[in-house]
């Protein structure tokens, strides 16, 4: 009947003497704290797990972080934040264990070859250096070499847009890409 009476009182006590009983050690005290946030911390779980079923265990394994560590309260009427603190970074917890760990090598990757700056201004000198190199050309060579390898035409289209002898094609196609071969040899 007695023990009726101080389960009773410790219901109607307000944070500061339940948390300051259970400090002491009173697990009668403590099962109160348990019924009285275990809603509230079960709801928050409930939300920063995205309705998970780890809430319960989340929500038990703070009240048993809290029995452990009741020493590190400093005061009792803010007993409520103090578990609410603990149930929050058990959730984190469980979210940073449930998240895929990635490989760092796979997030640091280095740009595609094509991409990289040096890679960008390593294309960009080489044209130049086509420019170039094709500037240099005799005209006749440089026509057919343009119209061969940029715009596709076929030895005889070259012929005729020309006005030229296919076997002259030929030739002046011959002599352009030798020349250029030996410009840009460095480009290789």
């Amino acid at each position: 009947m007695a023990a009726d009476r101080y389960r009773g009182a410790l219901e109607q006590a307000g944070d500061r003497i339940v948390a300051g009983r259970a400090m002491d050690g009173d697990v009668e005290a403590f099962a109160v704290l348990v019924r009285r946030y275990t809603p509230m911390m079960r709801a928050y779980s409930h939300r920063m797990l995205n309705a998970s079923s780890e809430v319960d265990d989340v929500v038990q394994e703070a009240f048993v972080t809290a029995w452990q560590r009741f020493g590190e309260l400093d005061d009792p009427t803010k007993v409520k934040s103090w578990l609410m603190r603990i149930v929050s970074r058990k959730a984190v917890d469980r979210i940073r264990r449930a998240r895929p760990s990635v490989d760092v090598t796979e997030i640091d990757r280095p740009a595609p070859l094509h991409t990289s700056p040096s890679a960008v201004v390593e294309v960009r000198e080489g044209v130049a250096a086509l420019g170039a190199a094709l500037r240099e050309l005799p005209e006749a060579q440089r026509e057919c070499w343009v119209l061969r390898e940029m715009a596709g035409y076929s030895y005889d289209e070259i012929a005729a847009e020309l006005g030229i002898p296919t076997s002259t094609v030929r030739g002046l196609l011959s002599r352009a890409r030798s020349s250029l071969i030996t410009r840009m040899e460095g480009w290789r």
